[in-house]
């Protein structure tokens, strides 16, 4: 029989490439169907790829800590005896596909761009480039097998930026002296055309670099892992495309916090009532449908406002942030999404949510927990359009009408800030939004 190929699969719908983490087995090893072969890493999380059946491991093609596009070889599985071909050379690039070989359903094909003669480029290096009008093709990269990163991108960007030469100042000979001759004049060169298209501007423009750091005695050199690497690219892709603006309400928490006693009594709670953050996704998920233009994504220079409300949490880890998407939020109950968030975050914690529950979301609530400092802005979630982040709850005096009467009081106060992209979403819109979620908190009428 001809050998199995295991093939890159399409770990979340806006995954393009996954990264080889460690493999699990060694060529010429038995495995069974569903056994772990390899660990991958995703800008959404680290997964272990399963064997699709059973059989004897063959050659393994992708090498620890290449980049392989979806689609791209992993490895071959024999359906029996030894691996024939278990000797072969590990590749830091997929291996071509034999014919003979029919790819198992685990796998989804996507284009390979060393197929279609495009440069193999990670997708923040093409946004850079795309943003700054460059052709890849004159890109040098420095990655592995040659891949273009974003950093190279910036590197070409800085060293084909040059100043732009200024004529020098023409003087015109003295006119002969008289009463009625004027002072000597002189005329400069004539302004450059202003460029405002794609690529170097018409002054001198270039990358920004800090200055080198020589690690002293008693430093730590914490290299960033790949989790962390793939954070970093991704805010800094966010601020760099959109432009963040923050608005900031003051929620006063007081009849949520009543409501969330009555919950603990109602017997569907078992005496646990959900928490504070279940009452703000609650809100934020009936403001969404009234501001429908918040659920919604960029893409492709269009705004795609999404039907359903599929809505990241923020969760911490000992990995990192990672955000696990609520599906059709819009139609779960106060219990629903609270057995949903505790579901997700317990998963995530443990490192067992898989990468399609960290992708497609609509838009996302940002929970720094009980010591979240009293406010803050979130980064957005690309390629969404806005991001809520709670702050921490505490009692203050503020005042309000009591018996028709101004009354000093003490109330539990949060304030809530939006985050919103204003490329697409302008100020009468994001503020409305954060308004009528404060409504709907403080207002605190949530059925069970």
């Amino acid at each position: 029989m001809p050998a199995t190929q295991v093939l890159m699969p399409q770990l979340g719908e806006s995954v393009v490439e996954g990264t080889i983490v460690r493999w699990l087995v060694k060529p010429g090893q038995s495995v069974a169907r569903d056994e772990s072969l390899v660990e991958v890493a995703t800008d959404k999380a680290n997964t272990e790829i399963p064997s699709p059946s059973s059989g004897v491991v063959g050659a393994i093609s992708a090498a620890e800590g290449a980049v392989i596009p979806v689609g791209g070889l992993l490895c071959t599985l024999d359906a029996g005896g030894a691996a024939s071909s278990a000797t072969a050379p590990i590749s830091a690039t997929p291996a071509a596909v034999a014919p003979a070989a029919a790819p198992v359903a685990l796998a989804v094909p996507a284009a390979d761009s060393h197929a279609s003669g495009a440069p193999d480029a990670s997708p923040v290096a093409r946004n850079v480039a795309q943003e700054h009008g460059l052709d890849l093709g004159r890109v040098q990269g420095t990655g592995p097998g040659g891949r273009i990163t974003k950093a190279d991108v910036f590197a070409h960007i800085d060293s084909a930026a040059a100043p732009v030469p200024v004529a020098p100042l023409a003087s015109q000979p003295p006119p002969p002296m008289s009463s009625q001759t004027a002072a000597p004049q002189r005329t400069l060169p004539p302004p450059p055309s202003p460029n405002y298209g794609p690529g170097p501007i018409a002054l001198t423009l270039r990358v920004y670099k800090p200055p080198r750091y020589a690690p002293k005695e008693g430093d730590q050199v914490l290299p960033f892992d790949q989790r962390r690497r793939l954070i970093a690219e991704h805010m800094v892709y966010s601020k760099a495309t959109s432009p963040h603006v923050p608005c900031t309400a003051e929620v006063d928490m007081t009849n949520l916090s009543r409501l969330r006693e009555e919950w603990k009594k109602a017997k569907e709670t078992g005496g646990k009532a959900p928490s504070f953050l279940v009452g703000i996704c609650r809100a934020t998920v009936q403001a969404l449908a009234e501001f429908p233009r918040l659920n919604a994504v960029v893409q492709d220079e269009s705004l795609i406002v999404r039907k359903d409300v599929n809505l990241g949490v923020a969760v911490e880890t000992e990995k990192g942030l990672l955000v696990p998407v609520i599906r059709r939020a819009n139609e779960k109950s106060v219990l629903g999404l609270a057995r949903a968030i505790d579901d997700l975050a317990a998963r995530g914690r443990s490192g067992k949510v898989t990468a399609d529950e960290l992708s497609g979301g609509s838009f996302t609530v940002s929970n720094p927990g009980l010591k979240g400092n009293l406010f803050g802005a979130a980064i957005i979630n690309q390629p969404q359009v806005g991001i809520l982040r709670m702050g921490e709850i505490v009692k203050r005096a503020v005042v309000r009408t009591v018996d028709n009467q101004d009354a000093i009081v003490i109330r539990p106060m949060m304030y809530l800030t939006l985050s919103y992209d204003h490329r697409v979403i302008d100020g009468v819109t994001g503020n409305g939004f954060l308004h009528r979620v404060r409504e709907l908190i403080e207002a605190a009428q949530f059925a069970l």
